[in-house]
């Protein structure tokens, strides 16, 4: 092999190295359990995994796994180390923890509204009923329509009371 070959083989060596061989200034075998994973042109996905989990328990993880399973394993690895670099108390905790306190707030929103609707229907309701009770007094109709309007505004606000006994308010 001539200086010339020697020279390009190791310029083309070094162009396909993966983030982890960069990272750590190694030469890239064809091998590397690595390289499909953490590609050069993404070395900040490789850089946080090893600062959170570390090089040789990156690869000794990803060569203990079957070849079909490594690609989500290191995508997990990646997700989680990114996470854990933003916020290295709770990683992917807080996000999640984060996410189902909105859930529940949404929910209680959802439940107020709902029970909001029901009292305006109900009061919507009782007007009407007063209407045509009203309607039938002057004509001739059954007395008492005042005495419905309360109870059906009653239970509409029972009907609130109940939502809002169902979620824990923050």
């Amino acid at each position: 092999m001539s200086l010339g070959e020697d020279m390009e083989a190791n310029t083309n060596a070094a162009s396909r190295r993966c983030a982890t061989c960069k990272f750590l200034r190694r030469r890239c075998s064809r091998y590397c359990v690595l390289a499909p994973h953490f590609p050069a042109s993404d070395p900040h996905r490789y850089a946080c995994v090893q600062r959170v989990f570390g090089a040789g328990n990156t690869a000794r993880l990803l060569q203990q796994l079957p070849v079909q399973e490594r690609g989500r394993a290191a995508d997990s690895m990646a997700a989680e180390a990114y996470r854990r670099v933003q916020d290295p108390v709770y990683g992917c905790a807080g996000v999640i923890n984060r996410l189902q306190d909105e859930i529940r707030a949404a929910q209680c929103e959802l439940a107020w509204t709902r029970a909001q609707i029901a009292m305006h229907r109900a009061a919507a309701h009782a007007r009407s009923s007063t209407r045509t009770q009203r309607q039938r007094e002057d004509g001739g109709g059954v007395a008492g329509a005042p005495m419905q309007q309360k109870a059906t505004t009653d239970n509409a606000a029972w009907q609130l009371d109940d939502f809002a006994s169902d979620l824990l308010f923050p």
